[in-house]
């Protein structure tokens, strides 16, 4: 006798149009994401005009959104007056991603190194408790006068800058590892290296990619601050020039390009994150469930 075919549910959607209204609707929210984003840009930028405008003193004090734009215009089209623009851009970039992917390569070898192994984590935790309270902007005035004005004192505070945040997330996200994973593992004949790069570095990997976006963050503010202290060209050095005439509008528009170069390395990340984490099961987070 053959089992009864199960029959369709009466009345339930296909899966088809649950999928398609399911997107729809995530499309509709990111329209009116979209939306209200530009309309806070419009709000803040057009009261910031409207208030300053007419105020010469307010504008040197403050600037104004359309000096911005010009500045802009100005740096792109005539160049600046240390050089073109781009390659006030490429400095602070090249400063950046070399002393970021420093840092981060150090911070995770040495987070995970100092959380599987307790004897180096009890020897060398407090030196890095204390050299962490150090305020690390501090530090690159001695740069400046140990290793000057060119790239390696600004690539060593972004070391700095990155390497703790990255430390501390792999370090954390080490002892987080479940512990019957490991004990499997081990069961099982993995060595300890075999344990350490299948095992706990796939499960600290989320904190690690975390912590990549902050420290990115780090790195431009590492750049431009060790311009700021001492340098030749870059961002820090168009901000510097720009505060020394009281021109609070080429500020902005320092801070402007560090803001486009933040947001495209935040998007780079994410898709980073999402191709070196695809392992992850999809979850359920947010109020709207």
């Amino acid at each position: 006798m053959s089992a009864p075919t199960e029959l369709p549910v009466s009345g339930a959607p296909p899966v088809a149009d649950v999928e398609g209204e399911h997107r729809a609707r995530r499309r509709r929210r990111q329209a009116l994401v979209h939306l209200t984003q530009a309309a806070v840009l419009v709000v803040v930028l057009g009261g910031w005009q409207l208030l300053v405008q007419g105020d010469q003193r307010g504008i040197i004090l403050y600037g104004v959104p359309s000096g911005i734009v010009d500045r802009l215009k100005t740096w792109i089209t005539e160049g600046t007056a240390i050089g073109s623009l781009g390659d006030q851009i490429l400095t602070t970039l090249q400063e950046a991603l070399i002393g970021f992917a420093i840092g981060t390569a150090l911070g995770i070898v040495c987070g995970i190194a100092l959380g599987r192994i307790r004897f180096l984590a009890d020897v060398f935790g407090p030196f890095i408790k204390v050299l962490n309270a150090i305020p690390r902007i501090v530090l690159g005035s001695v740069f400046v006068l140990a290793f000057g004005l060119g790239l390696e004192s600004k690539i060593l505070l972004v070391i700095v800058l990155v390497f703790f945040g990255v430390f501390f997330n792999a370090f954390q996200g080490t002892r987080e590892v479940d512990r019957n994973f490991v004990a499997n593992a081990s069961i099982l004949g993995a060595s300890r290296w075999q344990v350490t790069r299948q095992v706990v570095l796939p499960s600290a990997f989320t904190w690690i990619i975390a912590s990549l976006h902050v420290s990115f963050g780090f790195a431009l503010i590492g750049a431009i601050v060790g311009e700021f202290l001492g340098g030749y060209a870059g961002l820090g050095v168009l901000i510097k020039n720009a505060q020394g005439t009281f021109d609070a509008n080429g500020v902005w528009a320092a801070m402007v390009i560090m803001g486009i170069v933040a947001l495209l390395a935040e998007w780079v990340i994410t898709r980073l994150e999402h191709r070196l984490l695809r392992w992850r099961p999809a979850q359920l987070a947010g109020p709207e469930l």
